[in-house]
């Protein structure tokens, strides 16, 4: 029980960490969507660095790599609003209608 409570707590601070450091206007917003950035950008450091060889098999990131994976994964998710692939939750000026399509 104690380990997803620490889990929750450190994506919690890489996540804050990470839109700090990320530059862009798409930033997620709120405890929940913070915490899954930081928790997300924990499997993408983790995955990696155990591709690259830097973590043994069963091995996590660190806070840094989960704060490092939590840039990279608000990178990708900065390109993917600004191409209009997803829609930006933060954005009230096209609610209602799909993302690829311009309000009247």
């Amino acid at each position: 029980m104690w380990g997803i409570i620490w889990i929750i707590i450190i994506g919690f601070i890489a996540g804050l960490v990470a839109r700090l450091l990320s530059p862009g206007p798409n930033k997620p917003s709120g405890f929940v969507l913070t915490t899954v950035l930081g928790i997300a950008g924990a499997f993408v450091a983790t995955f990696l660095g155990q591709m690259v060889g830097w973590y043994r098999p069963y091995q996590g990131a660190g806070f840094i790599g989960a704060t490092i994976g939590a840039v990279i994964v608000l990178i990708i998710w900065n390109r993917l609003v600004v191409h209009h692939v997803v829609r930006d939750p933060g954005d009230q000026t096209k609610a209602g209608g799909p993302p690829w399509r311009a309000s009247p």
